[in-house]
C-alpha cells in the first residue's frame, strides 16, 4: 500500500473520504513514561500505582494509565490528521481494549470517515476513526474524533461532504466485562469504602482543589505524546491567531480531570469507553481549572458479580465561581453551556462491587 507523503502535515484539501492513514513512529512504552505521566498529573488510582495491587486482581503487573495510552495513540495521528488544526472539536465511540503494560509497543492508524468544508471556505472539519494496537496486533483503543483543519488555499474546491452519524454512547448491555478481577479490590488501599452499590444515578460530586495550568508542564506532556500540533508550540505563529497565544492540548485537561475524579470515585478502576467528549472552550497557561462529575447511569454484568460500571459526565471549568458540593456549573437558564466550561466528557468506567 502506497501512502501519500505530506512531511509538513495535511491541509483540509489533502484528505480523501475512505482513505486509511498509517501513522509513523511505533512507540515502546516504559515505566519511565508511567512515572513522568504521574509526575504531570498526580494520579492516585492504585490500579496504576501499585504492581502488587494490580497483581491481586489477576493482572501481570500494573497497567499503564488509560489516558496515557489514549494520548500516545492520539499523538501518532497528529502529524497526519491535525498538525494544521485550529481546534480539536470532539470525540465519540471510544472503546478501551486490552490493557497496556510497560514494554508494550503501540502503533496507530486512522480512517477518514467524514469531510465537511466550513462556510468561510478557509477551513474544514475532518472526522477520523483511529485505532491503536500493541505488538501482537491486539486492539488497545479505538475512537472517533473530528477536528477543524486549515485549508492550504481558500479557493481550492471543497470535497463532496460526507458526515456519518455517531452513536451518543455505548449502551449498558453492550459493555464488555473487564480483564481484571475486581473481587480482590482493596478499598482500604484505594482510600474509600464507596463501591458501585453506593452511587445513585443523578448524584453529583465536586472534586476539590484546582490546578493552575503551566506552559512548561503542558509542552512536556504534549512532547511525551509526540503530538506535533503547531497550535501548542509555535508562539510566534499563534500570536497572529484568533487567541493570540498557544492553546493547551485538550488531552492535558482530560488527564487533569481524571486525576481530580479520584476524589469521590476512589474505587473506580479501568476505563471502559469514551462515549463522547467536547472541548467546549480553549484553555491557556495561567488558567486555573476545577472539576465535578455526575453519575448518568449504572451497569452490571450477569457473569461478573465482582464488578459494575458507572457512566459519568465529567465537567471541567475555568475558575471555581459557583462550584460547591451543592452547586455544579454547566448550563445557563436557556440550557446553553456556560462559557467557563472547557471540557465535557461522557465515559463508562469500571468499579468494584461489594
Amino acid at each position: 500500500m502506497t501512502q501519500s507523503y505530506f512531511p509538513n502535515g495535511r491541509y483540509f484539501e489533502d484528505f480523501t473520504a475512505g482513505e486509511t492513514l498509517l501513522h509513523a513512529s511505533p512507540r515502546t512504552l516504559s515505566d519511565g513514561d508511567a512515572a513522568l505521566y504521574q509526575a504531570l498529573y498526580g494520579g492516585r488510582n492504585p490500579l496504576h500505582s501499585s504492581a502488587p495491587f494490580a497483581q491481586q486482581l489477576g493482572l501481570p503487573g500494573r497497567p499503564l494509565e488509560d489516558w496515557l495510552v489514549f494520548h500516545i495513540v492520539f499523538g501518532k495521528s497528529v502529524p497526519d490528521v491535525s498538525r494544521h488544526a485550529l481546534a480539536n472539536l470532539g470525540y465519540g465511540e471510544g472503546v478501551f481494549g486490552v490493557p497496556v503494560f510497560a514494554g508494550d509497543s503501540l502503533s496507530a492508524s486512522s480512517q477518514v470517515i467524514g469531510l465537511r468544508e466550513n462556510k468561510s471556505g478557509e477551513t474544514g472539519i475532518v472526522m477520523v476513526r483511529t485505532r491503536g494496537v500493541n505488538q501482537q496486533a491486539a486492539e488497545v483503543l479505538s475512537y472517533v474524533r473530528w477536528v477543524m483543519v486549515k485549508k492550504r488555499d481558500a479557493a481550492s474546491p471543497a470535497p463532496e461532504p460526507v458526515w456519518p452519524d455517531i452513536a451518543p454512547h455505548v449502551a449498558a448491555p453492550d459493555l464488555p466485562p473487564p480483564t481484571a478481577k475486581y473481587g480482590a479490590w482493596d478499598t482500604v488501599a484505594a482510600g474509600s469504602p464507596r463501591r458501585w452499590e453506593s452511587f445513585e444515578i443523578g448524584e453529583k460530586i465536586a472534586h476539590g482543589g484546582g490546578v493552575t495550568l503551566e506552559d512548561a508542564e503542558h509542552m512536556m506532556a504534549t512532547r511525551l505524546y509526540q503530538n506535533t500540533a503547531e497550535v501548542h508550540f509555535d508562539a510566534q505563529l499563534q500570536a497572529d491567531s484568533r487567541f493570540g497565544k498557544r492553546l493547551i492540548y485538550g488531552g492535558h485537561i482530560i488527564s487533569h480531570a481524571t486525576a481530580m475524579r479520584f476524589n469521590g470515585f476512589e474505587n473506580a478502576g479501568a476505563m471502559a469507553t469514551l462515549n463522547s467528549g467536547t472541548h467546549a472552550a480553549p484553555a491557556f497557561a495561567g488558567d486555573t481549572i476545577y472539576g465535578w462529575s455526575e453519575v448518568l447511569d449504572k451497569a452490571s454484568f450477569e457473569t461478573r458479580p465482582d464488578v459494575g460500571a458507572l457512566r459519568l459526565r465529567q465537567i471541567m471549568i475555568k475558575g471555581r465561581e459557583g462550584l460547591s458540593n451543592d452547586a455544579f456549573p454547566h448550563l445557563d437558564a436557556d440550557g446553553k453551556r456556560l462559557p467557563e466550561v472547557i471540557l465535557e466528557l461522557d465515559i463508562w468506567v469500571y468499579m468494584a462491587r461489594g
